[in-house]
C-alpha cells in the first residue's frame, strides 16, 4: 500500500559523483579521455560491423572492468575541467532549485477503512515514517501542534502508530531503504512490503504485524514482483522472478502458519509473464499472463485461494487487461483487438461473475464515441470514475452504479456523467491509490505545464472537491499533515460542478484556486506537420515577461517510448530557465501516448524512425517561427527519449546548440541483441527483434551509436548515466568515445559524461545538484 513512501533509491555498484572543486584556470582547452580501442567484429543477417569499444560493456572481465574505472575517473576530471568557471552559476541554481522544493515531506492522509495512512520525515532523520491513526481522531489529533511521539496530551490518547520506520529498514539492508511494493491487509493487521538488497541485486518480502511491530517469521521471499492479500488478510499470494527477472511462479503463504508456503501457479514458457493484483474489494486475484502470443486473465477465489485459477479472459498479442468485480459483475478495462481487429482505445467490457457459457459472453459497456477516449477507470462501491482525453484536453468523471442491465451498451452522457471542473492545460490526470472501495472520496493528482501538481480528493457523492495538496511556490507553503494550512483558499474551499461552463474548465474567479501560475508562465499548443504531413502536437512554455521574439534560448523535451504520456508537469528546476528568457518545449512524438495505440505503433520497432522525424519536425518549427533563436536550440531526453534526441543528433547535428541526455539508450544493436540486464518481451516489441531481419535494419538505420556522422561539428552534449540502469554506463561511454573519434572537436562543444547514482531519483538535495549541473551547462554551451 501508499505507493508515495518510497525512501532513497540504492545503486549496485559505483557511488562516484561528480563533485566540482575550485580548480586552477586550465591554461588551454583540457582535452577529452582516449579509450583504447579493442575492435570486436559482429556479423547477423549478411551484415559485418565492427565496434572498437564493445569491451566495455564486459562486466564480467575484471581487466576491462579496471579499464572502466580509469576511463571513467579521467571523464570525471575532464567534466570537472571543462565545468570550471560555473561553480558559483551552479551553486546559485542549486539555491535556487532547493528554495522552491517543499520541505513539507509529509504525504496527505489516506483513508483507508478506519484508518488514514500517511508518511512523514522526523527532524534529522533521513528517511520516512509510514504511520497511521484512526479516521475518528483525526479532531483530537491535530488540537495538538506536535504530535511527534503520537500522543495527544490535550486528550490523554496515543493516537498515532508507526508502522515502519524506513532508518531501521535502513539499517537492515546496507543504509538504503528503498520499497517497492506494499499493501496493508484488508483487516489492517498487516502490511506484506519488499524492500531492495543492494548485495543481491533483488527485492526481499516481509510481512510486519501491525498491532505489535514485529516482522512475521514468514513469508520472506526474494525475488518478488507482486503481492496480493487473501482470505481477508489470513493469506499472502506473492509472484517471484526467476535468474532472468522474469515472475513466473506465484506461492500462497498462510500468515502465522508454520507451513510451507504453497505453490499456486508457474509459468513454464520463458516468454511469458506473470501478475497479479487483488479487486478493490477483496473478492477476488486476477492472474494475468503475457507474452507477445497471448494474454490471459484468471480469477482466484479470494476467500480460497487454494481452490485454482479460472480463465476469464484470453486474446491473441499483447494486451493491457484490467479486471474489477462490483455487485456480482466482472469489469474488463482493455485495447485488445475486437473480431481480429485492431482498436485505437481502450474500452470497457462486463460479465457477470457466475456466466456459465463457455467460453464467457462479455458485453461492451459504453457506445464507441469517437470524442471521448477512455485513458483510466476506477471503481468505487457507488461509483465508476473515467478518465476521459478530449483531443488534446483531459477531463474526470463519475457515473453512478449499478450501472443499467439488460440493454447493451449505452451512451456516456445518457448517463448523466458528472464532470470535476479542471484548470487550463492538464497535461495528466495521476489516480491516487484508492484503496477504499466503500469511500465516497477518490484522490487525483492533476498535472499542468503552468500549474504545480495539486492533489484533490474529489467526493463522489456529491461532486465537491478540494485540494488537499499543493505547492504555492508564489507564496507561503501549503501544510497538510496536522490539519492546518497557511493556504487557507486552497485547503478549505470546495466547489459544486455547478460551476462547470462547456469547457469543462472552472471560471476566471475560479483559476486561482489551483495555484494556477499562467498569469506569470504562458502556455502554447501548436500542431507540427512532420516529414509526412502527420500532426505532431508541441506544446512551449515561456515567462511573459521574458519573451523576445527570435531572442530566446529553448530546451526541447521528448520521450516517444510504449506509449508512455511524454513527462509535462510543472517542475521548479525549469523556473531557473524559465526566469532566465528560456522557452521550454515539449514535443509528443509517435511512440509516446495521448494519441491511442495508432500513434504508439507508428513510433516503434520499424516505424521508429517516425519519432526521430517528429522530434527533428519540432525542432524545426521552433526555429523557423522565430520562438526559438536559431543558433540557442538545445534538446532533452530521458532513457528512450535519449535515443530520439541522439538520433535527431545524427540526423541534423547543426540543429542544436547542446543537449541532455538522462540514461539514454544509445546503443540499441548491442542492447538488442546481447542484453546485459535483461530485456522484457514489451521492450522487443518496441524497439524490434534483431532476429527478424526488417527490425535489425530498422534498428541499424536508427540506433544512435552505429550513425555517428564523420568529419562534422556536434552540439554540446551531456550525458549522465549510471551502472544501476536498464541502459547502462557502457552504453553512453562507448557513444561519447565514438562521438569524439569520429566527429569535429571543438572545445566550445564538450561531450561530456557525468556518471550518478541511482539515489538522484528520490532524494531532493541530490537532484538539485544534477539540475543545477545541466543548467548551468546549456547555460554555457548558450554563451559560448
Amino acid at each position: 500500500m501508499l505507493h508515495q513512501v518510497k525512501p532513497l533509491r540504492p545503486h549496485l555498484r559505483h557511488l562516484r559523483l561528480a563533485h566540482f572543486k575550485a580548480l586552477k584556470p586550465p591554461e588551454s582547452p583540457p582535452k577529452p579521455p582516449n579509450p583504447p580501442q579493442k575492435p570486436e567484429t559482429f556479423t547477423l543477417h549478411d551484415h559485418t560491423w565492427q565496434d572498437p569499444y564493445s569491451w566495455m560493456s564486459k562486466l564480467n572481465d575484471k581487466v576491462a572492468m579496471r579499464h572502466m574505472d580509469m576511463y571513467m575517473e579521467q571523464e570525471d576530471k575532464y567534466t570537472e575541467a571543462v565545468m570550471y568557471g560555473t561553480d558559483r552559476l551552479q551553486s546559485k541554481l542549486q539555491s535556487e532549485m532547493a528554495s522552491r522544493l517543499s520541505f513539507d515531506l509529509s504525504t496527505p492522509p489516506l483513508k483507508f477503512g478506519p484508518w488514514l495512512y500517511y508518511r512523514r520525515v522526523e527532524e534529522g532523520k533521513q528517511f520516512p515514517v509510514l504511520c497511521r491513526r484512526l479516521a475518528s481522531l483525526h479532531d483530537e489529533f491535530i488540537s495538538h501542534k506536535s504530535p511527534s511521539a503520537g500522543f495527544d496530551f490535550t486528550s490523554g490518547k496515543r493516537i498515532e502508530q508507526k508502522l515502519i520506520d524506513y532508518n531501521q529498514e535502513a539499517q537492515r539492508f546496507g543504509g538504503y531503504a528503498y520499497e517497492e511494493l506494499s499493501e496493508v491487509s484488508p483487516d489492517h493487521r498487516f502490511i506484506a512490503y519488499t524492500m531492495y538488497d543492494k548485495d543481491k541485486d533483488l527485492f526481499r518480502l516481509s510481512v510486519r504485524n501491525l498491532n505489535s511491530g514485529a516482522l512475521c517469521s514468514k513469508p520472506q521471499a526474494e525475488r518478488v514482483s507482486n503481492l496480493a492479500w487473501a482470505k481477508d488478510g489470513q493469506a499472502l499470494l506473492y509472484v517471484v522472478t526467476d535468474q532472468n527477472k522474469r515472475p513466473y511462479r506465484m506461492y500462497c503463504s498462510m500468515i502465522g502458519s508454520t507451513d510451507e508456503d504453497v505453490l499456486v501457479f508457474e509459468e513454464s514458457d520463458n516468454n511469458v509473464f506473470v501478475n497479479i493484483r487483488h479487486t478493490k474489494d477483496f473478492r477476488f486475484v486476477t492472474v494475468n499472463t503475457f507474452s507477445t502470443a497471448s494474454s490471459k486473465v484468471f480469477l482466484i477465489n479470494a476467500a480460497d485461494p487454494l481452490s485454482g485459477l479460472n480463465l476469464v479472459w484470453q486474446c491473441e498479442g499483447i494486451a493491457h487487461c484490467v479486471l474489477e468485480h462490483h455487485q456480482g459483475y466482472l469489469f474488463l478495462f482493455t485495447d485488445a483487438a475486437k473480431g481480429g481487429q485492431s482498436v485505437d482505445n481502450h474500452y470497457l467490457l462486463r460479465s457477470p461473475v457466475d456466466s456459465s457459457s463457455s467460453p464467457r459472453i462479455w458485453e461492451d459497456v459504453f457506445v464507441s464515441d469517437p470524442d471521448w477516449v477512455f485513458e483510466d477507470v476506477d471503481f468505487s462501491h457507488t461509483h465508476l470514475v473515467l478518465n476521459i482525453r478530449e483531443g488534446r484536453n483531459f477531463r474526470l468523471c463519475s457515473v453512478a452504479l449499478p450501472l443499467p442491465a439488460g440493454k447493451g451498451p449505452v451512451h456516456l452522457k445518457e448517463l448523466h456523467p458528472q464532470f470535476l471542473p479542471l484548470p487550463k492545460y492538464v497535461s495528466q490526470i495521476s489516480p491516487g491509490p484508492n484503496y477504499d472501495y466503500h469511500s465516497s472520496k477518490m484522490r487525483f493528482t492533476i498535472s499542468s505545464p503552468v500549474m504545480p501538481d495539486a492533489v484533490v480528493d474529489y467526493d463522489l457523492s456529491n461532486g465537491n472537491w478540494k485540494i488537499i495538496q499543493q505547492q504555492n511556490i508564489l507564496h507561503e507553503r501549503t501544510k497538510v499533515l496536522y490539519g492546518t494550512a497557511s493556504s487557507a483558499s486552497i485547503s478549505e474551499k470546495t466547489l459544486n460542478t455547478d460551476n462547470l461552463n462547456s469547457a469543462n474548465e472552472v471560471s476566471s474567479d475560479d483559476q486561482q484556486l489551483w495555484n494556477d501560475l499562467s498569469e506569470f508562465y504562458a502556455c502554447e499548443q501548436h500542431n507540427v506537420s512532420s516529414y509526412d504531413g502527420v500532426l505532431v502536437p508541441l506544446t512551449v512554455v515561456y515567462s511573459c515577461k521574458n519573451k523576445k521574439e527570435d531572442q530566446n534560448p529553448g530546451l526541447l523535451h521528448v520521450h516517444g517510448a510504449y506509449g508512455e504520456l511524454l513527462d509535462k508537469r510543472w517542475r521548479s528546476e525549469l523556473k531557473s530557465l524559465l526566469d532566465r528568457g528560456w522557452m521550454v518545449a515539449y514535443a509528443d512524438v509517435r511512440g509516446g501516448g495521448g494519441g491511442g495505440k495508432k500513434w504508439h505503433h507508428d513510433g516503434r520497432c520499424t516505424k521508429k524512425i517516425n519519432s526521430i522525424k517528429d522530434f527533428i519536425a519540432c525542432a524545426n518549427f521552433l526555429v523557423d517561427k522565430e520562438i526559438v533563436h536559431g543558433k540557442k536550440l538545445a534538446a532533452s531526453g530521458y532513457s528512450a527519449g535519449g535515443l530520439v534526441v541522439a538520433s535527431a543528433i545524427n540526423q541534423c547535428p547543426h540543429l542544436f546548440t547542446a543537449a541532455v541526455l538522462k540514461v539514454p539508450f544509445l546503443d540499441a544493436t548491442s542492447t538488442l541483441l546481447y542484453p546485459i540486464i535483461p530485456l522484457t518481451a514489451v521492450d522487443y516489441e518496441e524497439f524490434g527483434y534483431p532476429g527478424d531481419i526488417n527490425d535489425f535494419h530498422a534498428i541499424r538505420d536508427y540506433s544512435p551509436y552505429d550513425n555517428i556522422q564523420k568529419d562534422v561539428l556536434y552540439p554540446a552534449v551531456l550525458i549522465s548515466s549510471s551502472f544501476n540502469t536498464r541502459f547502462g554506463v557502457w552504453e553512453a561511454a562507448k557513444w561519447v568515445a565514438r562521438v569524439r573519434e569520429l566527429t569535429v572537436y571543438d572545445p566550445k562543444r564538450p561531450i561530456l559524461l557525468n556518471l550518478t547514482t541511482d539515489i538522484v531519483e528520490e532524494n531532493r538535495y541530490l537532484q538539485c545538484k544534477e539540475s543545477a549541473l545541466e543548467t548551468a551547462f546549456l547555460i554555457k554551451a548558450m554563451e559560448s
